[in-house]
């Protein structure tokens, strides 16, 4: 019996997630090429490369489009069976609604399962792929097309007009070429008519021009002593390279070290050096590059009513830059033969600075040197600051990928836990009222992921906080939910809703009543 009934749930539920999920791939493919379509137009793309394009965004999809199959094939599968009162029977011989869920359960396990492996080992690759044929295909220039009344740029130094073309495509009329030169002015080259071939390897265009002339200046551009050449021709010959209208073959190697093209072991590797790097790099600084000149200069360059306030403050709270539990060297007090502090000694009176102190003679240039030294540290401590924040942020991109292939191959399971009691709940089958829903939760879950990485990427949040948003939305939600389908819950049920506030609606009416009998 229990098998039959397992059998009976995975049958429901394999045909509706089959269709879901291509339709769901299909759409977000789609996705792609509206947001890449600029790019691609234009090219002179065959079809075995449209072909690659696609299967390398296909796959780079799949990660995304199998929680959505599992919400929507889950709200269909349990929505029909409630439907057709499947549900009512099972719950009526004894079957409680969690035995009823486990095969679905399990079956959501095993997606995620081979989710998690396709981020890990597939989808690296695809994006290697995806990344450097979309490079090669941006880059490209459009392909080569000239029409009637348009001048075609696309030939580096040149520009070309044709007033007419035949439609065999080859015998053209009134030609205008002009070849910048960049001295004194535009080379011309007009032509009544001609025909234009493209050479038997497809590397060349050849124009071969009749009755036409060519115009020319020449001399020193700053000079006004110019010849000014002009050469008639019964037949001319012009040659251009089309070898930079070919779409360049770009080595992977040059984004192998992405973060989107590496695997969990590789992100690990590349996280750890990295929080090396950063450590090391801050151990490296010493106090003389950090703040001990800095300080002086501001004892030498501005007077104050505190006796010497600088040299207490700033060792403790702005040279001790602690990197773990190792702090930078601190300055330390010098002492004379006495033992007298030599600081102390060399303080300026109360409510003056050292500058106050220096003859007149020396002043600008002490002060001038110092206002240099100054600006190199601070131009130092920019750099440093520079380069420690790319590092943060190269990390935080490697996080935000180490988390990704985890949530989206969990969110399959949560998904199921959110759509399993909803169908159950709503009772309705088909692709009307549980494909509603299941887009307003997968809206849900998208937009909770962007924000979530969103807050990560600008340093929000931490990585784990904000990848696994979403999770920890919907989660609670879809225990929830599986709580009041249960315990048949009529969550969804108008009826329920409408004598809800009808009794709410009689209620305050006799309140209503009552205080008017009050009054009299």
């Amino acid at each position: 019996m229990i098998k039959k009934l397992d059998k009976l749930v995975v049958k429901s539920f394999i045909g509706p997630f089959i269709v879901t999920f291509f339709i769901t791939l299909f759409i977000l493919v789609l996705q792609f090429f509206w947001k890449y379509i600029d790019d691609l137009v234009g090219k002179g793309l065959d079809s075995f490369t449209i072909l690659r394009l696609t299967s390398y965004v296909t796959a780079t999809a799949i990660p995304l489009a199998l929680p959505l199959a599992v919400l929507i094939s889950s709200i269909m599968t349990f929505g029909k069976l409630g439907e057709s009162f499947e549900t009512v029977a099972i719950k009526s011989a004894g079957i409680p609604l969690l035995r009823f869920m486990r095969p679905l359960f399990i079956i959501s396990l095993l997606i995620s399962v081979i989710a998690f492996l396709f981020s890990n080992y597939v989808i690296p690759v695809a994006q290697l792929k995806f990344q450097t044929l979309l490079y090669d295909i941006t880059v490209a220039k459009p392909a080569f097309n000239l029409k009637e009344g348009v001048f075609f740029k696309e030939f580096e130094g040149y520009t070309i007009k044709i007033g007419k073309k035949e439609k065999d495509n080859t015998t053209i009329h009134h030609i205008i070429i002009f070849e910048k030169n960049y001295n004194l002015q535009d080379n011309i080259i007009i032509s009544e008519h001609g025909k234009m071939n493209i050479s038997a390897d497809k590397k060349f265009l050849e124009f071969y021009l009749e009755n036409g002339w060519r115009y020319e200046e020449r001399g020193p551009s700053y000079s006004i002593n110019t010849d000014y050449i002009r050469l008639g021709f019964k037949e001319y010959k012009k040659v251009f390279d089309l070898s930079s209208f070919k779409m360049m073959q770009t080595p992977d190697s040059i984004f192998k070290d992405n973060f989107r093209m590496l695997n969990i072991r590789q992100l690990d590797k590349t996280i750890d050096s990295l929080k090396k790097r950063a450590g090391s790099d801050m151990e490296k600084k010493s106090d003389r590059e950090v703040g001990i000149n800095y300080s002086f200069i501001r004892r030498v360059l501005i007077p104050t009513q505190e006796p010497y306030p600088v040299a207490e403050k700033i060792p403790d709270a702005a040279i001790q830059s602690r990197q773990g539990n190792k702090p930078l060297a601190v300055k330390q007090p010098q002492y004379d033969s006495r033992g007298k502090s030599i600081e102390k000694a060399l303080r300026p009176p109360e409510g003056k600075g050292y500058a106050q102190l220096l003859p007149d003679s020396v002043r600008k240039l002490v002060m001038g040197r110092a206002y240099d030294r100054v600006s190199g540290q601070k131009n130092n401590l920019d750099i440093l600051a520079e380069e420690a924040r790319i590092k943060q942020k190269d990390l935080r991109y490697h996080l935000i990928e180490w988390h990704r292939k985890f949530s989206l191959s969990f969110a399959c399971v949560v998904l199921f836990l959110i759509g399993a009691p909803l169908g159950s709940i709503i009772r309705k089958g088909g692709m009307g009222m549980p494909l509603v829903i299941a887009v307003i939760f997968f809206l849900i879950f998208h937009l909770l992921n962007m924000f979530g990485e969103k807050f990560v990427r600008e340093d929000i949040t931490s990585a784990f906080t904000g990848m696994w948003l979403s999770t920890m939305v919907l989660l609670p939600i879809g225990i929830f939910l599986t709580y009041k389908a249960m315990h048949d819950s009529q969550l969804f049920n108008k009826e329920f809703y409408y004598r809800f506030f009808k009794s709410i609606s009689s209620l305050l009416k006799k309140l209503k009543n009552l205080k008017a009998q009050s009054r009299f």
